[in-house]
């Protein structure tokens, strides 16, 4: 236990939410952001920190997550999943354990967040100096993004109901932040067969329509355990994805 520590204070348990989407910066290139809220009262009153709120007597963890998403960004993310829990004594000046979520939603979803003086969007590359221990949160939930963008279908929590396989390989160029051979990726997804070809074609385009694709409905893209075997899943949500892997 730290030394410096001497509150006697019965713990309180809190839940915050780490939410990733793609959005273009300056020069159109598309970015890993995210959005933060400004802290209206201390500690750390003016620094900005990640959604979140104490956790509700009636509330369980992932309704806690979602319901503090939705009140102070507007947003209800298609992919919520628990990340990990942070208990450090020294975290809060009171004694806070915070059970992160983190969350993925489109491009197109942003549209409808809320953002004001007190709640906005920041690169992920890009972050400022947070209150409590939240940078290493976010860059906790970085490196969970990275990992697990190569071995499941994390990545189809950005894209919407239908994609071009161009689409979905941007996702994976904007996370692990290099650029994928298109051939190589295309025979990756295939082999994969996480996604299936909806038989429909992108409009719109100057050159050849590229063909759309939409998750495998066949598959069971979770990951199994304990607590969702016997569940079955057709796309990221926040409904089906809230067990920690």
């Amino acid at each position: 236990m730290n030394a410096g520590v001497t509150s006697t204070r019965t713990p309180v348990l809190a839940v915050s939410t780490v939410i990733f989407t793609l959005r273009p910066d300056a020069a159109g290139e598309m970015r890993l952001a995210l959005p933060l809220v400004r802290r209206i009262r201390a500690p750390h009153q003016g620094k900005w920190a990640l959604p979140g709120a104490p956790l509700k007597a009636n509330e369980d963890l992932q309704a806690s997550a979602a319901s503090s998403l939705l009140s102070t960004t507007g947003l209800e993310p298609r992919y919520l999943e628990q990340l990990y829990a942070f208990g450090q004594v020294d975290r809060s000046p009171d004694r806070v354990v915070s059970i992160v979520y983190w969350a993925l939603i489109g491009s197109d979803e942003t549209a409808s967040a809320i953002e004001s003086e007190n709640v906005q969007w920041f690169f992920a590359d890009e972050v400022p100096e947070l209150a409590f221990d939240h940078n290493v949160i976010i860059e906790y939930a970085l490196w969970r993004l990275r990992s697990k963008i190569e071995y499941s279908r994390v990545a189809l929590g950005f894209l919407g109901e239908t994609f071009t396989l161009a689409q979905l390989r941007e996702v994976y160029e904007v996370v692990l932040g290099k650029r994928l051979d298109p051939g190589n990726f295309r025979r990756m997804v295939e082999s994969a067969s996480i996604v299936e070809p909806t038989g429909e074609y992108l409009e719109g385009t100057r050159h050849r329509p590229p063909q759309l694709y939409r998750y495998n409905a066949s598959k069971d893209l979770t990951d199994p355990d304990p607590l969702t075997l016997g569940t079955t899943s057709t796309r990221p949500n926040a409904r089906d994805l809230g067990a920690a892997s």
